[in-house]
């Protein structure tokens, strides 16, 4: 009886500590949403929501900055104004950075301006942005299949042939990158190495859980949680609503994963339970 729940136990432990998301709150009025980031100020937390707005791949100066409470109440929704199709964000220093096109948009986050419009050279399709410990700036073109790098005031063409490259987050010395069925990793030099393989949609938002574990999002609809073998779960599917879930945002204190849904118009905020919870 004792080897029996023994081996019982062992089967059923991986399954009570399955990655599972819970819906917290959804709020809604949002102009085509597309990338969510979790700002911390002091004490005050609250979510940066870039709006498209118009067409995402126009430049038509009707795209925008939104501010989210991480209750789900609006804080402000024309926080910034006057941007085209601005798409993923990445905060460094009290700045703002914003892949807006073609161009890279730095924000001063204190007085809500813009200081600085960098195109990127023969930019089509910016899509995300991240910034490292040192400050360098790197920028994805799903169109043209490139990595921007921006340091010391110029943006350059750093990596190319990265198909579909889209979500980027710099971990300690790495580049993750979402890339059509791929989750990649680029050490400082540009070398690649694929992380895993085989996600059913286009990966677009990935963020780090902290435990070496990530989650990704594809634009269609799908998240899944990946664990640092490769491994991979989904965590949710909302192609049959055609959500689309964006560019995903998440803070790891709260373990809560806020999703911007686009074409829905809205962002939703999940608790994460599973792996790596206290």
């Amino acid at each position: 009886m004792n080897k029996y729940l023994a081996l019982l136990f062992s089967i059923t432990l991986p399954l009570s500590a399955a990655p599972k998301l819970e819906l917290l709150w959804q709020t809604d009025g949002f102009r085509v949403p597309e990338s969510v980031l979790v700002h911390q100020q002091q004490d005050d937390n609250f979510l940066f929501v870039s709006e498209i707005d118009g067409a995402g791949n126009a430049a038509d100066g009707e795209g925008g900055i939104a501010l989210l409470n991480t209750d789900g109440t609006l804080r402000q929704h024309n926080w910034l104004r006057g941007l085209n199709a601005p798409k993923g964000l990445a905060q460094f220093d009290g700045k703002l950075y914003v892949a807006d096109l073609t161009e890279l948009v730095i924000i001063d986050i204190a007085s809500a301006k813009v200081t600085a419009k960098i195109p990127a050279p023969d930019a089509v399709f910016l899509n995300d942005v991240t910034v490292d410990d040192d400050g360098v700036v790197y920028i994805s073109d799903t169109r043209k299949n490139y990595i921007y790098k921006y340091a010391d005031g110029e943006i350059s063409i750093w990596l190319q042939n990265i198909v579909a490259a889209n979500g980027l987050k710099s971990t300690g010395s790495d580049l993750y990158i979402a890339a059509a069925d791929l989750l990649l990793k680029a050490d400082k030099s540009g070398e690649i190495a694929q992380f895993t393989k085989g996600f059913a949609e286009r990966a677009d938002g990935l963020e780090p859980v902290g435990n070496g574990d990530f989650i990704v999002s594809c634009w269609a609809g799908i998240i899944y949680y990946v664990y640092a073998d490769g491994n991979m779960t989904e965590l949710l599917d909302t192609r049959t609503q055609k959500l689309n879930t964006a560019d995903i945002g998440w803070d790891p204190q709260s373990r809560t994963l806020y999703v911007p849904t686009f074409a829905g118009n809205t962002v939703a905020a999940y608790r994460l339970s599973g792996p790596g919870a206290d």
